[in-house]
């Protein structure tokens, strides 16, 4: 008895011989990817505790120039109490970001930080305390003008100096 080979017999074995070579050569990728994957992963993710302060600190320091920018650009046609309020409101939850990523921070930084977050939180306090008082529609200009001003230069000596890039 001798084996004839056929077309579809031959077609046959090559499908065969294909789908077992594919199993063959996709066993060791699918292992590499199954292995290495989550070790690619946490890679990526492996930002230190000291990092994510900085960022943190750098990220709350670009808000509050933010706030400051928004609260120059007011007129007394442009400003609501509103606005100033939520504005100040945002420099405030900033400066508590700041506070609380200070012990993540290395020592340099640490230090650096603390004594502009206190410097700029005293100064954002006074502006506060100070602004409304005697205030009248000619002076609220005036006014809230001179105290972004106070806010501005504050920022300039305290938050500006730090390096966050």
């Amino acid at each position: 008895m001798t084996l004839t080979s056929t077309p579809s017999t031959d077609k046959a074995r090559a499908g065969g011989a294909h789908r077992r070579l594919r199993r063959v050569a996709i066993r060791p990728l699918l292992l590499i990817v199954v292995v290495l994957g989550p070790a690619l992963g946490l890679a990526g993710c492996g930002q230190s505790a000291a990092d994510k302060a900085k960022s943190q600190v750098c990220s709350a320091r670009a808000d509050i120039n933010k706030q400051i920018d928004y609260l120059k650009g007011l007129t007394l046609n442009t400003a609501t109490t509103t606005g100033v309020k939520n504005s100040l409101k945002a420099i405030g939850d900033d400066l508590t970001k700041i506070k609380d990523a200070q012990p993540q921070l290395n020592a340099e930084r640490k230090q650096q930080v603390q004594s502009a977050n206190q410097a700029f939180s005293t100064e954002l306090e006074s502006v506060v305390n100070n602004i409304g008082t005697n205030l009248s529609i000619s002076n609220a200009e005036a006014q809230l003008k001179t105290a972004v001003q106070q806010l501005a230069q504050s920022y300039q000596q305290t938050f500006a100096a730090i390096n966050c890039g």
